[in-house]
């Protein structure tokens, strides 16, 4: 079965978070997902808020920028997260925006030692391991999680690149993929990312993809669509993005879900007027329509 989600952008306010998450819990929307991207909001701080203010919807973050965040400090916050709300926070890596990295100093020469470094402690770390590591950018020495997870949480990571795709096929529990890729080019990312599972000995494994797509609804939705065109640069929003009746919508879903994604997660234009409304369509006209 597909799972459903939507993005809650960091271009709203914090104070407006809570409104739009007990939305997405009251309408019966599967996950919410936030991004953490300099230098807006916190994605740890809003998903613990986030979930505090709801009793079911889960919480996704992706991706959380490995470069900012010392992975001790990474792991005693998804720990945390986990035992207060077991089951419902979805953590996912990343190599962060490199031009934000340099901008506070934290660039790497090579994010993907860094990532596979990280996601190795990390793991350590979750599973109640006392770790020592002597890695090219991660160093511990005999720590150890006092409230370690009962059993660890799934670890997402994401990536653009064939070669991240790969690694996050090797050290990853799933992997998200950026909004823009068609279904034909989610299939072949997804390639990418079984080549990496069958490196690590992880095809008998499940690995779900999460798919951002772009989606805009509302009387002005194409207008949207075509500034948020504008914005990334694509040539054309045709086969990635989303507007229309919630039929049209459902039917194009189906199309990533065919493609090998096991989460679409809809992302809604950062001018949407209506945030709130924008999840309650989701969740209350498209996702019935799934199968």
């Amino acid at each position: 079965m597909t799972t459903l989600g939507a993005v809650l952008l960091p271009q709203l306010p914090p104070e407006r978070f809570r409104d739009v998450a007990r939305a997405a819990d009251d309408a019966g929307l599967d996950e919410l997902w936030l991004w953490e991207d300099c230098f807006k909001e916190s994605g740890i701080a809003s998903t613990a808020a986030l979930l505090a203010s709801t009793s079911r919807v889960r919480v996704g973050v992706g991706l959380l920028p490995v470069p900012l965040r010392n992975v001790a400090l990474t792991a005693m916050e998804i720990a945390t997260l986990d035992r207060l709300f077991p089951g419902r926070f979805r953590p996912a890596l990343g190599h962060g925006v490199q031009s934000w990295m340099g901008q506070v100093g934290a660039r790497v020469d090579s994010p993907l030692t860094l990532l596979r470094e990280y996601a190795d402690a990390l793991r350590a770390l979750l599973s109640g391991e006392r770790v020592t590591a002597r890695g090219r950018y991660v160093s511990l020495d005999d720590v150890a999680l006092d409230w370690p997870p009962p059993s660890p949480p799934a670890i997402y990571a994401g990536g653009e690149r064939p070669r991240t795709l790969r690694l996050c096929g090797e050290i990853a529990d799933g992997t998200i993929l950026t909004g823009g890729n068609s279904p034909d080019r989610v299939r072949e990312l997804r390639g990418h990312i079984d080549e990496g599972r069958a490196a690590a000995g992880r095809t008998g494994e499940a690995h779900p993809v999460v798919v951002y797509v772009h989606a805009a609804t509302g009387p002005d939705a194409a207008e949207r669509l075509e500034r948020e065109r504008q914005t990334w640069k694509y040539p054309s929003m045709a086969g990635i993005g989303l507007t229309g009746p919630a039929e049209a919508m459902a039917e194009a879903i189906q199309g990533w879900a065919d493609a090998g994604a096991d989460t679409v997660v809809l992302q809604p234009t950062p001018d949407d007027p209506d945030p709130e409304g924008f999840i309650r369509f989701v969740a209350e006209k498209v996702r019935p329509l799934l199968p």
